[in-house]
């Protein structure tokens, strides 16, 4: 098993292991097109509460999987494609197959993570910018974070060089909301510089970590109280830690990448990868790592 991880101290990498590896960021990206989306709020090129293209749901409702729209990621059909190594279908049919245009609740009646409603995230800030979502990704957030490593994979040739875990052949597209990789290091220095409004105003910083809070305990996880803001999941941990980041998952890895919030003098951010598909584990290496 492949294990690396990082932890950021006041700005700084305090500690380390395999910081030059490049990692799957797998729903990490969520964290990431949630920040490009608030920077066009921050511009006045969209809004976080008027409705997108005539439908009945805001980008906040979007961006905290409050939408109604359904998750393709319990479709059967999917799993067993990626499986096979079939190529991605086409978005019209995956949609299709998901049955998206009929909500499961009324947007902001209801919670459910949907990977659809960030594929949507990501057609919106294509479609504000005029750029293919790795190119406003790019200048919208990570150049302005200083993140120059990280980048998005559309083929499988991107991830030439990349810890997939027993996911080799696997091709990126299947994520399509859109999978970022990069080191670890460069995972948690991009939430702390975030989470320390390096690119958005503080009002923004607020309503990403403003959580709607979740049943808890969660079962197998280590989360005690668990909520989900705009792009972040966040929370209290099983061991009374409060905690801001994204966990994330695919074929053969897992990455979760968090900062504490309770330790505001000293800012500290923890990421941990590994290639395994045990979540829990993963956010627990993290989660342990925030306490040290």
């Amino acid at each position: 098993m492949i294990k690396s991880w990082a932890v950021i101290e006041d700005g700084v990498v305090a500690d380390s292991r395999d910081a030059d590896r490049i990692v799957p960021w797998w729903s990490f990206t969520k964290t990431i097109l949630a920040a490009a989306a608030l920077v066009l709020v921050r511009d006045g090129l969209t809004s976080l509460d008027a409705p997108i293209s005539g439908r009945p749901y805001t980008l906040r409702h979007l961006l905290q999987h409050r939408s109604g729209l359904a998750e393709y990621g319990r479709l059967a059909a999917y799993h067993e494609a990626v499986a096979r190594g079939d190529e991605p279908w086409p978005v019209r049919d995956l949609l299709a197959r998901a049955d998206a245009d009929r909500l499961r609740y009324d947007p902001g009646e209801g919670w459910d993570y949907s990977n659809i409603g960030y594929l949507f995230v990501r057609q919106s800030i294509e479609a504000l910018t005029g750029e293919s979502a790795g190119q406003a990704l790019q200048r919208l957030v990570l150049h302005p974070l200083g993140i120059e490593g990280a980048r998005l994979a559309t083929r499988p040739g991107d991830l030439a060089g990349v810890s997939m875990g027993r996911a080799s052949g696997y091709h990126p597209a299947w994520v399509y909301h859109g999978l970022m990789v990069g080191t670890v290091p460069d995972a948690a220095m991009l939430l702390h510089r975030l989470m320390s409004g390096m690119l958005l105003p503080p009002a923004l910083v607020r309503a990403m970590l403003e959580p709607y809070e979740l049943p808890g305990p969660v079962e197998g996880r280590p989360w005690r109280r668990p909520g989900y803001g705009l792009g972040v999941m966040t929370g209290e941990t099983t061991r009374g830690l409060k905690v801001a980041g994204h966990t994330g998952g695919g074929p053969g890895s897992t990455i979760a990448v968090y900062r504490s919030l309770d330790r505001r003098d000293v800012p500290r951010v923890a990421a941990s990868f590994a290639t395994t598909d045990d979540q829990a584990k993963t956010e627990e290496k993290a989660f342990g790592l925030l306490e040290k």
